[in-house]
């Protein structure tokens, strides 16, 4: 098939790269423009950017796909199907028309539970007990379109970033596999009435609040992890906490309170003890390592 990929973040690099050894001629990739990255601020490429690149394929970089002459030469390319993974930009009614089998997008949850951006990140910090792939039918409405195929994982303890990266190859195989049977998929409408909405994480959502229990910090801090990060203060030090565990707390102890010295930390029912952490401007660490640059005593209150 004659094919556009869309998409811009790592999540969508396997997809990409799964279509290509396909044997699919991909005639365009379309992703964010670079932007400013690192300490230097230069522009760097998004890693579907440098991955269509490396495989030789034409590589276009709008900023806005709403004019005109935009959507003309995304029409002139006379595609078969798009393929959408985490692209960023609304498609316009004219970009979503232009294929002949229309845009799919890979999805990384079972609709229609978490639609929008954060799909991952929300699905682990409700705690739901799995999470998947769809791949859907492009519309006008967010992830509102109908769906071919569907594909459910477990969620143990993962981190975001390591769930997103098993669900970015699976999300792979599936799109893979569904443009191969694509005539025998039969779309199936979504519930609009048990639809859930993941809205783009907020930083100001990463400080741990201390006053919830155990189990909901912990999913909070592997939702988070490893951007934006959870995070606390430690006497006006912000601390990132990357891994945690939920521990064992006896009763009386304040929420926030470090109870011992190798930091379990209370909650407002049970406590956490830090796996690994970050100090500003520091690598990332262990909590043994972390304990001896900084020792942290028992009856320190955590902000």
């Amino acid at each position: 098939m004659r094919i556009i990929f869309m998409g811009t973040p790592e999540f969508a690099v396997p997809a990409l790269r799964a279509l290509h050894q396909a044997a699919h001629e991909v005639v365009a990739v379309y992703t964010q423009p670079p932007r400013p990255a690192g300490r230097g601020k230069q522009l760097q490429p998004s890693p579907v950017q440098k991955e269509a690149e490396v495989l030789g394929l034409e590589v276009r970089c709008p900023s806005s796909l709403k004019s005109p002459e935009e959507q003309a030469r995304f029409a002139a390319l006379e595609a078969d199907i798009a393929v959408v993974a985490a692209y960023g930009l609304i498609l316009p009614q004219a970009i979503l028309d232009a294929p002949a089998h229309g845009c799919l997008n890979v999805h990384a949850s079972i609709l229609p539970r978490w639609r929008g951006a954060a799909p991952i990140h929300r699905a682990i910090m409700a705690g739901d007990p799995t999470t998947g792939i769809t791949i859907m039918q492009m519309e006008a409405g967010l992830d509102t379109g109908p769906m071919l195929a569907t594909l459910r994982k477990p969620i143990e303890r993962q981190t975001t970033g390591e769930l997103t990266a098993e669900l970015s190859e699976l999300g792979a195989q599936l799109m893979v596999g569904t443009l191969r049977e694509l005539a025998n998929h039969r779309a199936v409408r979504q519930n609009d009435a048990e639809a859930t909405y993941a809205p783009k994480i907020d930083k100001s959502e990463a400080r741990i609040d201390w006053s919830e229990d155990a189990a909901t910090i912990e999913r909070k801090i592997r939702a988070l992890a490893p951007f934006p990060g959870a995070w606390f203060e430690l006497e006006g030090e912000r601390i990132k906490l990357l891994k945690a565990e939920v521990a064992d707390a006896a009763g009386g102890a304040s929420a926030g309170e470090v109870l011992d010295s190798d930091l379990a930390i209370a909650c407002s029912s049970g406590a956490i003890r830090p796996l690994r952490l970050q100090r500003a401007g520091k690598p990332a660490m262990d909590r043994g390592e972390f304990l001896r640059g900084r020792a942290v005593a028992p009856g320190t209150r955590l902000g």
